[in-house]
């Protein structure tokens, strides 16, 4: 028995402690009416929805309307005031307890639930973290969501042979934005980032776009641009789907597009995605992008690239303030990106769209 309740409060401290608040101050209410306000009880109800999962949560708020009800019994006097307490402790009550019937759901209360949230996104941004480079090149991304959210349907995946050679990163964009994009990036991440290394690069986009098409979601079909770089030779390959296009900047001076794409992901299947092939040398850089760069209401996409063009010319020209030379910060540090994609972004990028944009550059 005593083992049992010891199990009982070591995996209910938080119910046991706003149990034991509410009736100490339901108590107090009762004998001193005057000197303690019926408003004292609304503490651990609000504190209750940080602490308890759905269905503690709602037997709490069952527990402190009934404390409610034994106090009124011991008020002196029924004044308007009093009513007035009464009525905002039931709405609160209530709501509360209309919010654990939705989280009922998911089974974590309001702190586990956030934390979860938050280690699925730095889980999301680990997984694009660019790798040390070796001596001769320079790299910096940046993927900034819509309006400030946490959650974008933009990302990266980077594998882990930059020691044996050779870079492959995978932009993609999925479709919708911000908050209701990060469901489908996380789990779009998760299978590339398995794939990255697992399958070859010619396969790699049709394994994805085999992946989405299994899930069948309502809204289903993204965008990708796949890098796979020697940093020996500088050899590149770029296969695209559906994505706008890559950009080669040769020493800061001339701008080619890479044009050449298959279809977007999750839409056709058996869909093929042929390579682009090409070398960097050095002074040149590779760069990619999503469409938040370059889309803009009324303006034409093709516009819209030639505008990212300029401004990464400007950026890099040796009579401006080098900005692609300084590429200090890599997204591997853990810090926010500064440096040519910083300033790029923040010209050219949309705040009410997902921004991602990546400089590689040989030296």
């Amino acid at each position: 028995m005593r083992r049992d309740a010891r199990r009982y409060l070591a995996t209910n401290r938080a119910l046991v402690a706003l149990v034991a608040t509410t009736s100490v101050l339901g108590v107090l209410i009762s004998l001193a009416p005057t000197r303690f306000p019926v408003n004292m009880l609304m503490v651990p109800v609000v504190v209750s929805t940080l602490f308890l999962r759905p269905r503690q949560l709602a037997r709490f708020i069952v527990f402190a309307m009934a404390v409610l009800a034994v106090t009124l019994l011991f008020q002196p006097v029924y004044s308007a005031r009093l009513w007035a307490s009464v009525g905002v402790y039931s709405f609160v009550g209530l709501f509360v307890f209309a919010t654990s019937m939705r989280r009922s759901r998911l089974g974590l209360g309001g702190v586990e639930g956030e934390s979860m949230l938050v280690d699925l996104r730095d889980r999301i941004q680990a997984q694009g973290r660019l790798p040390e480079l070796p001596a001769g090149w320079e790299a910096d991304a940046l993927v900034r969501p819509a309006d400030g959210t946490p959650f974008s349907g933009d990302f990266f995946c980077v594998s882990e042979s930059a020691c044996a050679g050779r870079l492959d990163v995978v932009l993609v964009d999925v479709s919708g934005k911000g908050v209701k994009a990060g469901t489908r990036s996380l789990q779009l991440s998760g299978a590339l980032s398995g794939l990255l290394g697992a399958v070859g690069p010619e396969q790699l986009l049709g394994a994805a776009n085999d992946f989405l098409l299994r899930q069948n979601w309502s809204e289903g079909f993204a965008t990708a641009v796949y890098l796979s770089v020697d940093l020996g030779s500088g050899h590149f390959d770029v296969y695209t789907a559906g994505h706008p296009p890559a950009l080669v900047l040769r020493a800061g001076e001339a701008l080619e597009r890479i044009d050449l794409s298959g279809p977007l992901l999750g839409v056709m299947p058996d869909a093929a995605y042929p390579a682009v092939s090409g070398r960097l040398e050095p002074g040149d850089a590779l760069v990619v992008y999503t469409d938040g760069l370059v889309e803009a209401s009324g303006v034409d996409i093709d516009d819209g690239i030639d505008l990212l063009g300029e401004v990464l010319l400007r950026e890099s020209a040796p009579a401006g303030d080098g900005a692609v030379r300084q590429l200090a910060s890599r997204a591997a540090t853990g810090g926010p990106a500064v440096g040519v994609v910083e300033r790029v972004v923040d010209e050219v990028g949309t705040p009410s769209d997902d921004c991602a944009l990546l400089v590689l550059r040989r030296t």
